[in-house]
């Protein structure tokens, strides 16, 4: 039999993926759940591995190249007798004489290796012929959590592959509305080879494609469009959060764990601004994390996941985000990693920026941006002018969900929470 490799669904939002290399050159041995390719999605390089065993036959699109998601993108032959039939077959493919589906009737039907789009039609029982459930590594977690037996499940995933929601429905928990993955992967080993050359600089003149990533920005900002959003602004008073900030920086806590601290903490007061607009449906979350911003070295941005961010103490939650930007940067981040976040932050503020606007990200209902810490002249208490250091922040929220009173109330509540008791954020 003859098993065509489909290109991956890494994410819900992946339309498209990009082959960083071949681990099996044709003619190799392929063991079923072994590494046969790394392929780069919207946001990071993944492993992608072997649901079958046989022969590498050949290779459709080669590494460098981009295929859509469900598309061939290389064969793998069962024996060594079929690699000769596996290659014309692929030379068929390469030319485009035939889609992936259109075989020949009397050739046996091909079995997917990796994960393809997921499709609109009902899903099929999560099993394979040797009787193995395939569960994402996600629902896996969660099913041993919430102590739901996989085997009782029908998968609505890529090829029946239960995914974390069909474990939260079978456990009454109502799904939270962010992208999940969909495929297999495992995240590629940091031990990644450092010899490939710096990308030149553009020049003046010259269009540069569009990385995975950026592409995978655009998506989401496109999607951002259809959601009607409204902008609250805010003066906070950070005197007080710059004087915990110097006691504390030499024991590793950064300004962003403060931040993202405060935010936290603040949302337990409003769980309707960590909430997500359903259809006919507010989805309020069990867990307040904080997804924040980061610039890419390449062009784009990805945002890292501080997970019970309410719940973890300042210093942990900080050596959490240096390891969380390290991976980032790097592209070794586990999809649940940038993923799950509920609300977000953006700070422009560590570049001089005032004040900005930021754009709702897809899932969420609301996003901090947060403006730059400056001296200012305001008026004092008892009447006089004095200097304080003031920070813009402006929240950018659902109007389906959130109203102007809420978000209000949850900036004046992080206003307080920073000009009054900051030392709370430690404990």
């Amino acid at each position: 039999m003859i098993h065509e490799v489909f290109m991956p669904a890494l994410s819900s939002t992946m339309t498209e993926g990009k082959i960083v290399s071949w681990e099996k050159a044709p003619g190799d041995k392929v063991a079923k759940g072994e590494t046969i390719l790394i392929v780069e999605s919207d946001k990071a390089d993944m492993d992608v591995e072997s649901f079958n065993e046989g022969y590498m036959a050949a290779i459709v699109v080669d590494a460098g190249g981009s295929a859509p998601v469900g598309s061939t993108i290389a064969l793998i032959a069962e024996t060594e007798a079929e690699v000769e039939a596996a290659k014309a077959q692929a030379a068929s493919l390469a030319s485009g004489a035939s889609a992936p589906a259109a075989a020949p009737a009397a050739a046996p039907v091909a079995a997917p290796v990796a994960a393809a789009a997921p499709s609109n039609g009902a899903s099929a029982p999560a099993a394979v012929p040797s009787g193995r459930t395939i569960a994402s590594p996600r629902a896996k977690k969660l099913a041993k959590e919430l102590k739901v037996d996989l085997n009782s499940l029908t998968g609505s995933g890529p090829n029946g592959r239960i995914v974390a929601e069909d474990v939260e429905l079978a456990a009454g928990r109502t799904p939270i509305v962010t992208p999940v993955p969909i495929a297999t992967p495992v995240a590629v080993p940091a031990a990644a080879p450092a010899a490939a050359a710096a990308p030149l600089p553009p020049m003046p003149g010259q269009a540069v494609a569009l990385t995975t990533l950026q592409k995978a920005v655009v998506n989401n900002m496109m999607v951002s469009l259809s959601v009607p959003t409204f902008r609250v602004g805010y003066s906070i008073t950070t005197d007080k959060l710059d004087a915990l900030y110097k006691q504390v920086k030499s024991k590793g806590v950064t300004m962003t764990a403060l931040l993202a601290k405060a935010v936290a903490l603040s949302l337990r007061k409003h769980p309707v601004v960590n909430a997500a607009y359903a259809t006919d449906a507010i989805a309020y979350r069990s867990d307040i994390n904080i997804a924040v911003a980061v610039a890419m070295p390449d062009g784009g941005l990805i945002t890292p996941v501080l997970k019970n961010a309410d719940q973890v103490d300042l210093y942990s939650l900080s050596r959490n985000w240096q390891d969380l930007v390290n991976r980032a940067r790097s592209k070794q981040l586990q999809p649940d990693e940038y993923t799950t976040g509920t609300f977000t932050l953006s700070n422009l503020g560590m570049f001089g920026v005032d004040r900005f606007d930021a754009i709702l990200p897809p899932g969420q209902g609301a996003i901090l941006a947060v403006g730059a810490s400056k001296p200012t002249v305001v008026a004092t208490d008892d009447g006089l002018l004095g200097v304080k250091r003031v920070m813009q922040v402006n929240l950018t929220a659902d109007h389906r969900i959130i109203y102007g009173a809420d978000s209000a109330g949850f900036l004046r509540d992080l206003a307080a929470l920073i000009e009054g008791d900051v030392q709370s954020l430690t404990l």
